[in-house]
């Protein structure tokens, strides 16, 4: 792991502060931090084993900072390349208070602390690519990188959310400001916290902004975009051997083509393929080969990869993660990583900031139900649907009305596993008792509305940058990279490249129904035909179809789901249809849901 802890306020009448930060520390990889600053009342302490961790004390004031941060002023970024990083924040927060932050680009955490008057300031970078947890309680407060880290304080312990499993089985993963710790939360993207005795004030020191100031011309936006791309892959290029994450989709092919042509040479490309039909996308990564003349790694994960790889991937992450390309991830990361490479570049966020999710396009119609007169729904179409019967073609009239009747953003949940059927069929009383089921969906509403934008797709992007993103993607592929040994970056979330995108004209990135138009046809010169024009895939994890046809894998599963049923979290007859369900021919469909219970049963099992 990487990253940074502490706490302000007392440690504890028993507690030695060097052993509790160590304590602390230890959850990040190393009990004995880079740099480790503490007394009776505070504690600071930051490591990365990739060298991006540093802190500084001077003038009553400590900073700690962690990951490839860069500055807009030239003082600064020459104060963090000769002393630190963290010894830049120091000044900077001496010249500019809590809004030095928006002096601070690139990935980072990081925290101040200024004990005399009880202040601690605590903040992420603007798209949430590292993270911090925190905790406040009645002597003060504590923070670090991972919710391991904060839960080893004495003040805090370890205290597992009804509300955090509800929110996991809901999302698969436990969305910010939420953890899966009562009391334990989490800074949300830009978001600082700043606490004062016993005050907190929150807040955003940054916001995209997708004001269109004119109408693009096509030509210099295709040219200022194809700059960007190199300039972001260029800046992540160091002295490290830098390699990336190839799947043959959009993302992945351009970064490696992007990655070739500005290093010189060809690009070490690693790729995961899988003995399955319609999961295996190799012909594609290999097609990117062919044109960009990458020197290519290939890797085909077996069902045994994924038995052993189970108990091991739950067990890294500090909440429980139920994404299953967490596991392919990790091979592919693995791979780099016995190949020699110290850095993998990575795809994610292209479709997130060009729009080129299946759902912006899907939501686009169902949008259209609205520009209908009120009148002509409420009094005709509407009851007409309620008493169409549910056989195709009528069924799906009758669907798309119900679904055309929810507002976003909750309409994106429609096909949620928890919505498919009454809560109480799913949950135990006890536990449906102490859950909001509504709060998975605040969280969304608030993020969605939250937007400088009137644009239902750019809502949907600045949520999906959230959700998609910074709780989910971005936790798989750092962890899984962490776990590996091997560092990551993300050059489509360079801020520039970020702002570019914020500020194309929306049907720019959804024409009609093609999705990511802009960017591919900005493009159709540099990728492969085949991969522009390829349908959206992902990169799933056959882990339904496998269960069916293997047996150590189908008897983890089933063991998991057994132990499960003894927590009072599921009705057990929920679980048992499950397993029935899935053998009987839904495979991949139920096969997700058994994976999510799977994997947190997994995680509480070493954790709880």
């Amino acid at each position: 792991m990487t990253g940074l802890c502490g706490w302000l306020g007392p440690a504890g009448q028993d507690s030695n502060p060097n052993v509790l930060l160590g304590k602390m520390m230890a959850p990040l990889g190393s009990a004995e931090p880079a740099q480790n600053l503490s007394s009776t009342n505070y504690a600071l302490g930051a490591y990365s084993p990739f060298g991006l961790a540093s802190c500084h004390e001077a003038e009553g004031l400590l900073a700690a900072i962690d990951g490839r941060v860069n500055w807009d002023d030239a003082e600064l970024a020459r104060l963090a390349q000769e002393r630190s990083p963290a010894t830049a924040l120091h000044a900077a927060y001496r010249r500019w208070g809590k809004d030095c932050l928006t002096h601070l680009h690139g990935p980072f955490a990081m925290a101040i602390l200024e004990p005399t008057s009880g202040m601690v300031l605590l903040a992420i970078d603007r798209l949430g690519i590292q993270r911090l947890c925190f905790a406040p309680h009645a002597s003060g407060l504590v923070f670090g990188s991972t919710c391991d880290s904060v839960t080893a304080h004495p003040a805090i312990g370890r205290h597992i959310s009804a509300q955090g499993i509800f929110n996991f089985l809901y999302h698969h993963m436990v969305p910010a400001p939420g953890t899966i710790y009562a009391g334990v939360e989490k800074l949300l993207p830009a978001q600082y916290l700043l606490h004062r005795n016993g005050q907190q004030e929150r807040g955003f020191y940054w916001a995209a902004d997708w004001l269109v100031p004119h109408a693009p011309n096509f030509d210099q936006s295709r040219q200022t975009l194809k700059q960007l791309l190199r300039d972001s892959v260029g800046s992540t290029l160091d002295q490290h051997n830098t390699g990336a994450f190839l799947s043959g989709g959009t993302d992945s092919s351009t970064i490696a083509g992007i990655l070739t042509e500005v290093s010189g040479k060809p690009a070490e490309t690693f790729s995961i393929g899988f003995e399955a039909d319609g999961f295996d996308e190799m012909e594609y990564a290999r097609i990117a080969v062919k044109q960009f003349g990458t020197h290519p790694h290939e890797y085909y994960v077996t069902p045994d990869d994924v038995v052993a790889a189970i108990p091991l991937i739950a067990a890294a992450y500090d909440e429980p993660f139920g994404n299953a390309s967490a596991v392919p991830t990790y091979f592919c990361a693995l791979k780099a990583k016995e190949a020699g490479i110290d850095a993998m570049l990575a795809g994610d966020g292209g479709d997130e900031i060009f729009g080129g999710n299946t759902r912006y396009a899907t939501q686009k119609v169902f949008e259209a139900y609205g520009y209908i007169p009120a009148l002509l729904r409420h009094g005709l179409i509407e009851p007409l649907a309620a008493r169409l019967p549910r056989v195709p073609p009528l069924g799906k009239v009758a669907s798309y009305v119900r679904q055309a009747r929810v507002p976003l953003p909750d309409r994106l949940e429609t096909y949620n596993f928890l919505h498919s059927v009454a809560l109480d069929t799913i949950f135990t009383p006890n536990f449906l008792s102490e859950v909001d089921p509504e709060l998975p969906l605040t969280i969304m509403r608030e993020v969605y509305s939250r937007t400088r934008s009137d644009s239902t797709l750019n809502r949907m992007l600045h949520l999906d940058w959230k959700q998609t993103l910074a709780d989910n993607d971005l936790r798989k592929v750092n962890r899984m990279c962490e776990l590996a040994g091997i560092e990551v970056r993300y050059p489509l979330l360079d801020e520039r490249l970020v702002a570019f995108a914020a500020r194309l004209p929306v049907n720019y990135k959804v024409k009609g129904q093609k999705l990511r138009w802009f960017f591919k046809e900005a493009l159709s010169d540099f990728l492969p035909h085949e991969i522009i024009h390829k349908s959206k895939h992902g990169f799933g994890l056959p882990f339904g179809l496998w269960m069916q046809r293997h047996a150590p894998l189908h008897e983890l599963a089933h063991e998991s789901l057994r132990a499960f049923r003894a927590r009072n979290i599921v009705r057990p007859e929920y679980l048992d249809e499950l397993m029935r369900l899935h053998q009987a021919g839904h495979a991949s469909y139920y096969g997700v849901m058994i994976w999510v219970i799977m994997m947190l049963e997994q995680w509480l099992q070493v954790k709880a």
